[in-house]
């Protein structure tokens, strides 16, 4: 087996706004590097971070403090030796000057590059809207700033497709010089953009750039796992974290990211894959 045929396994170690008062969702410098090393003892070798709110009592909101971002990358990559630091970069408006700042403070190997809008809605039950209806809002000129100070930065960008009109948007970026060589995170699970769907998954395979990295954001309960299941068997990259479930293949909750990582690299094992190392990693991306 080729280092290339081995499985990369992400883990996504807290997100944006879950309440650590009510999930297990790390939050300062060292809840954030505790629970990354249980991932990477696990086989993940991708950290892609969110940072936290450091305030006593304020931990549910999410901060683009480079102090903080810087604090808690350096307590990640000691705890994890030759981690790959995946930073999150979305925000709702034009200004991406945080992230930016972040983005030059921390110089992350990879970060996410969210590659077009979507009307971002979900509904309850009884057909109310969950929150009041909002565009998470990523146009060209948008996309174009993080691509240059990823550029700046050497950082490799993850774009992040939520339906299929973003994915063959990503092969138009690479047609005008945006980008070379893309890397594809389909982003299935959200209420209103592609749905956990094993019959998809292939589908959208159709639509990538010939020999270009991609992986699978499966964002929901117990039925993601034949989600992640199918990207094992088709080669994808890996990711789960308590930023997109809580929930074990049985239907039992993860006690936090260790668990989560350890079923997934259960399903690169039974596609006949091994899990990459970091070293392996590294080359694989063509981070070395």
């Amino acid at each position: 087996m080729t280092t290339s045929d081995k499985a990369i396994i992400t883990c996504a170690v807290t997100g944006v706004l879950t309440d650590p008062s009510r999930f297990p969702v790390p939050v300062t410098a060292a809840e954030m590097a505790a629970s990354a090393k249980e991932a990477y003892d696990a086989g993940a070798t991708i950290m892609h971070l969110h940072f936290r709110n450091q305030t006593p009592g304020m931990g549910y909101m999410p901060t683009w403090d480079p102090d903080v971002a810087a604090e808690v990358t350096s307590a990640v990559r000691e705890a994890c030796p030759g981690v790959i630091i995946n930073m999150s970069t979305g925000t709702f408006g034009p200004d991406v000057s945080e992230q930016v700042a972040c983005m030059e403070r921390i110089r992350p190997e990879i970060a996410a590059c969210n590659a077009g809008s979507l009307n971002y809605l979900k509904t309850r039950k009884d057909g109310d809207w969950a929150w009041p209806p909002m565009v998470f809002d990523n146009p060209v000129d948008k996309v174009q700033t993080m691509l240059d100070a990823m550029r700046r930065t050497t950082t490799l960008p993850e774009f992040e497709c939520f339906d299929v009109g973003i994915v063959r948007s990503v092969g138009l970026y690479a047609d005008n010089g945006m980008c070379e060589h893309p890397h594809y995170n389909f982003v299935m699970g959200v209420a209103s953009g592609m749905p956990i769907d094993v019959d998809l998954l292939p589908l959208l395979l159709k639509y990538i750039r010939a020999g270009c990295g991609w992986e699978v954001t499966a964002i929901g309960r117990q039925d993601i796992w034949p989600l992640h299941q199918k990207t094992a068997d088709l080669g994808g990259w890996l990711r789960t974290g308590v930023e997109d479930t809580f929930y074990l293949p049985d239907g039992s909750r993860a006690r936090g990211n260790g668990d989560l990582v350890e079923a997934i690299a259960r399903c690169a094992r039974n596609a006949g894959r091994e899990v990459a190392s970091p070293d392996e990693a590294r080359v694989a991306i063509g981070l070395v």
